[in-house]
């Protein structure tokens, strides 16, 4: 018996599902976290920490460099000014006026100077170009009142002054263009959607688990506002060097994955959290990647959410991205909606938490090998129909504690008449369903 033991464990090992365990609850739900070495973080505690190509937050960590066409940002100013930081728009904003302010008021002292007025001013029977201007103050304070159009009504122009009056209109005009341009630009910095991106939400972590007998990665997203975001989509890119046949390598190469595309999942009706889930298949970058190869790799999966303001009906952007080290493999979500009395109830204290699941450490398509296999699909027919008591994975290890014979030894085992049947039981035991013992009585 010794040696059968040995044998079904290295079976056990040759399909590598994880032995069969009690099903784990979520963290709300049971005490402590069991860890187990088949369900684990992708990661290795000795690797150096990587660069983010997009930090958590959404930054793009990328800076330009050697930018020698300098010009090109002068050639759309209006981006250029709403894309600097705020205390430099602040800077450039009151700048602007005061040199506007400042360059009129010299022109209308200059005119008072050309005419006279500054000298002439007291003389009876003088009539001044702007009345009560006697100095480069008083010039400049009239330059506000007139581009502001306060108008307090102490200087004012005289109709006696035709190179005034040209240069009233020519403030005018330019004085409402500086207005259209530094209040549109402040306008637009105030209501940049991006802000709107700051009450979206990423989970911490992605996880890597099977749904429906299918490897899958999955993260979660959220939206705290009660306005919603319109036409909500999702897309997700996978960031890694790659060198091609001809010897070429190509830095930080984006593959796309499909987390709906084709289906029409990646449109989101964003009102409580929801689920991302990537089917790992044949299209996919992660199909041949077992457990073991994933933990060599360098990678970086970047995650992007657009949609529109309902408020505003400004589009939106948020992003966020996940490293390989922040990839759980044997993980699950911990739900968050609640039926409570009259309304659903969304707990985001538990929005970032995982629990372990029984999880097979082979890859996507080996899987998939698997569970195409002939003999295995009518064995998992006999399952519990209850999926709370067992799992498909605790199926495949009950059925690896078969004997691994190929199907012509199995056929040629039963002809003989069970000569092995005396060695790890008898013949009929040998024929009895494989998951007898696993079925409830």
């Amino acid at each position: 018996m010794a040696g059968d033991s040995r044998i079904l464990m290295d079976h056990n090992m040759e399909i590598e599902v994880t032995p069969a365990q009690v099903k784990k609850l979520p963290k709300h739900l049971r005490e402590a976290q069991i860890s187990t070495e088949r369900t684990h973080l992708i990661s290795d505690p000795a690797k150096k920490p990587r660069q983010r190509y997009v930090q958590k937050d959404g930054k793009c960590n990328v800076h330009h460099g050697n930018v020698q066409e300098t010009y090109r940002y002068l050639s759309d100013l209006f981006t250029t000014l709403v894309d600097l930081r705020w205390r430099l728009s602040l800077f450039i904003f009151t700048l602007v006026y005061i040199v506007n302010w400042l360059f009129f008021g010299f022109l209308w002292w200059l005119i008072a100077l050309i005419r006279g007025d500054l000298v002439h001013a007291d003389e009876e029977g003088w009539t001044p170009c702007v009345e009560n201007l006697n100095s480069f103050v008083s010039a400049f304070l009239f330059s506000i009142e007139t581009e502001t159009t306060i108008g307090y009504g102490y200087r004012v122009i005289t109709e006696k002054c035709p190179e005034g009056i040209i240069l009233l209109l020519v403030q005018a005009i330019l004085g409402s263009i500086v207005n259209a341009m530094m209040v549109g630009c402040m306008f637009v910095k105030i209501s940049q959607p991006k802000n709107r991106a700051e009450t979206l939400m990423f989970s911490h972590n992605a996880v890597i688990s099977v749904r429906d007998n299918k490897m899958c990665l999955m993260f979660r997203v959220g939206d705290l506002r009660n306005s919603h975001i319109v036409e909500a989509s999702i897309r997700a890119k996978l960031i890694r060097s790659q060198q091609t046949k001809e010897g070429e390598f190509i830095p930080l190469n984006q593959t796309d994955i499909n987390i709906g595309f084709d289906t029409g999942d990646d449109r989101l009706f964003l009102v409580s959290p929801l689920i991302i889930s990537h089917e790992i298949n044949e299209r996919s970058p992660f199909w041949e990647m077992t457990l073991t190869q994933m933990e060599k790799e360098e990678f970086e999966i970047v995650v992007i959410l657009e949609g529109m303001v309902e408020a505003t009906g400004m589009t939106c952007q948020a992003r966020s991205s996940y490293l390989d080290t922040e990839v759980l493999w044997g993980y699950r979500f911990t739900p968050v909606l609640s039926l409570e009395k009259g309304f659903y109830e969304v707990d985001y204290n538990n929005f970032h938490e995982i629990y372990e699941t029984n999880t097979p450490t082979c890859s996507a398509k080996e899987l998939a090998a698997k569970l195409r296999d002939g003999p295995l699909l009518p064995q998992l027919s006999l399952l519990s129909p209850d999926p709370k008591t067992h799992s498909t994975f605790d199926a495949l290890n009950r059925l690896s504690e078969r004997d691994p014979l190929s199907p012509d030894e199995d056929k040629e085992e039963r002809d003989s008449g069970g000569d092995r049947g005396e060695t790890n039981g008898s013949a009929a035991a040998l024929e009895d369903p494989p998951f007898a013992d696993g079925l409830p009585d």
